[in-house]
């Protein structure tokens, strides 16, 4: 049957107008909420939950101009204390799921045994289980680093683990026949082949690991994001809430778009199998 002039789904259409669409998805997100701003000070001048440009200004310089009374800029110290807790957080649950789905998709002994527990604590919300580290690690970092590798290693080790058993049979098979070890087995192929979809599925956790430590610092911490948004919003400060998430929503996006670069740049054969 001739395919000509046939679109088919999935096909990619211009740079140009991936971007120029994008832009205007963001600019129609901004015309709406100015909008409602604008719509919710006819109601109500006195309103600030939903605040105008002129008030966010605002919001943004008390954000990150020095206290008065602690001489700290608020951004500043909550910016380095939400990293600091994340950064370690996910780089004690990634280290443990990329050692973990490796080994139990490569060892059968491996798998029995992880394969259960693994399964069971994938599906206990880490915020659900909050008081439990609290008892266990007290309320320090310790305590947010334990909560977002808790979140984050289950299913992470799980999608490492069957994107190893997705590697053909027949590659290994190839590799052994080549006189490799399963040392360089492991390692030249099976990373090679487990690695644009470990990339994928740390993208996948970033979005749950900021929510598992934002709700922690919302509850127990004296400083972070989480902190201070529970704080500036029980005070109906929302033009310091606002770009507090905005920021976080920022720090996502930046984070995400860094680990598509490293996947486009350190498996080119991914991208070129996936055109």
């Amino acid at each position: 049957m001739p395919l000509d002039g046939l679109h088919m789904i999935r096909e990619p259409i211009k740079t140009r107008w991936m971007i120029v669409l994008g832009v205007v998805s963001v600019a129609a997100m901004i015309g709406v909420y100015t909008w409602m701003s604008s719509r919710q000070r006819l109601a109500n001048p006195e309103d600030t939950t939903i605040p105008g440009w002129g008030q966010l200004a605002e919001g943004v310089k008390t954000a990150t101009e020095r206290n008065a009374r602690t001489d700290e800029r608020w951004i500043v110290v909550d910016a380095k204390a939400t990293a600091g807790r994340l950064f370690l957080g996910l780089a004690c649950g990634l280290g443990g799921a990329v050692v973990l789905g490796l080994l139990m998709g490569c060892f059968g002994v491996v798998e029995a045994v992880f394969i259960p527990p693994l399964s069971l604590l994938a599906k206990i919300p880490p915020t659900a289980a909050l008081a439990v580290f609290f008892v266990m690690v007290g309320t320090g970092t310790e305590m947010f680093v334990a909560m977002i590798a808790f979140g984050v290693l289950p299913t992470l080790a799980q999608s490492v683990y069957l994107a190893v058993r997705d590697v053909p049979r027949e590659t290994l098979y190839k590799s052994y026949t080549l006189g490799a070890s399963h040392t360089e087995v492991i390692w030249n192929v099976i990373v090679r082949a487990v690695l644009p979809k470990l990339i994928d599925g740390i993208r996948l956790q970033i979005g749950p690991a900021m929510v598992y430590l934002i709700a922690a610092e919302m509850v127990c911490a004296d400083v972070g994001f989480g902190y201070r948004i529970r704080l500036q919003s029980r005070l109906l400060n929302m033009n310091v809430v606002y770009p507090y998430i905005a920021l976080l929503a920022a720090f996502g996006f930046t984070m995400d778009f860094a680990l598509r670069l490293l996947q486009r740049l350190s498996c080119p054969w991914h991208r070129e199998k996936g055109s």
